[in-house]
């Protein structure tokens, strides 16, 4: 039989963003509840070597972190509900979100975490060789590669930036793009065309990722576009830098969305066009997507949400005494 909760403060998402906002409302005596959806804990809970988090002098397992994360957001009263959302009402306060299990969640506000994902290039080797090799995100990973060789593919800003990047790292840095021309602004292109360390390889497309048991990925096989010719670039480290595709399909039609699909906020503040509405982490967040900036957002989110509250509260009251 369906169960409705109902909770001050609801959390659609339980990555970095999420649970750092689970948190702070909780200690705000919020009794937030967190809807964690498909991928508990979010991208770092498929992601192994972490170096980048503040506070931890050592590398950690991404999912030990999340684990973490979860453990204390529980001990200050959140609670944390596996289900996942399959459609929101956003008429309130208060907010409502149906589960895939029939369970209904109110809450007085809403925090939408849900995230985003990179976008992958669906070849063999892809998966097989992830974090032995094959990333998503040379910001976090590229300090691995400290004097390899290293490989990005795309052709728009990021990864354009990607390859930028890694040259902080990497001597020999190379752009894999299935045209003949970038996407990128021009002004990136400037900058990558004018780079010593980097080279483009036109009109190429992945077809796999190759490697070796115990020891990662070891190349790139590769199709010319125009000729079919296949050929093979050796490398320590691939960067698919194709894009992220936030999860913000629930919202579409209900809450003001890029072109890119990321949900609009007013700068500088996690509040979306709805008051009592929040959106944080990489689900609005379209440039920096890092654990620690998702994190913070989710602060933000939440402070601002305790605000809302005591806001709305008191008015309430006030009209009350009328």
């Amino acid at each position: 039989m369906a169960t409705t909760h109902k909770t001050r403060m609801l959390i659609i998402g339980s990555g970095p963003a999420g649970l750092s906002a689970a948190i702070y409302g909780a200690r705000a005596g919020m009794q937030p509840i967190v809807v964690q959806g498909l991928q508990p804990g979010g991208q770092l809970t498929i992601t192994t070597d972490v170096e980048n988090y503040p506070g931890f002098r050592d590398v950690i397992q991404g999912p030990w972190l999340m684990q973490e994360m979860q453990a204390q957001a529980e001990h200050v009263g959140t609670r944390m509900i596996w289900d996942t959302i399959l459609d929101v009402s956003l008429e309130g306060p208060p907010f409502r979100a149906t589960g895939d299990s029939g369970d209904i969640y109110e809450g007085d506000v809403l925090v939408i975490a849900t995230g985003a994902q990179a976008k992958w290039l669906g070849v063999p080797g892809e998966q097989e060789f992830s974090g032995k090799g094959v990333s998503a995100c040379a910001t976090c990973d590229g300090f691995f590669y400290r004097g390899k060789k290293v490989v990005v593919i795309g052709g728009g800003n990021t990864a354009v930036e990607e390859a930028l990047y890694l040259t902080n790292h990497s001597p020999d840095v190379t752009l894999i793009h299935r045209r003949d021309s970038l996407r990128a602004e021009k002004i990136l292109q400037d900058r990558l065309f004018a780079h010593p360390n980097v080279k483009v390889l036109w009109n190429r497309k992945v077809d796999s990722f190759v490697g070796e048991d115990g020891k990662g990925l070891t190349g790139v096989k590769l199709i010319d576009t125009v000729t079919g010719e296949e050929s093979l670039v050796e490398t320590d480290g691939a960067f698919v830098a194709i894009g992220h595709a936030p999860a913000t399909e629930l919202f579409k039609g209900k809450l003001e969305l890029d072109a890119n699909g990321y949900i609009v906020v007013e700068p500088g503040t996690p509040k979306t066009a709805i008051p009592g509405v929040f959106a944080c982490g990489d689900v609005m967040d379209h440039t920096y997507r890092q654990a620690v900036t998702a994190a913070g957002t989710g602060c933000m989110a939440a402070l601002d949400a305790e605000r809302f509250l005591a806001e709305h509260d008191f008015k309430a009251a006030q009209a009350a005494k009328v």
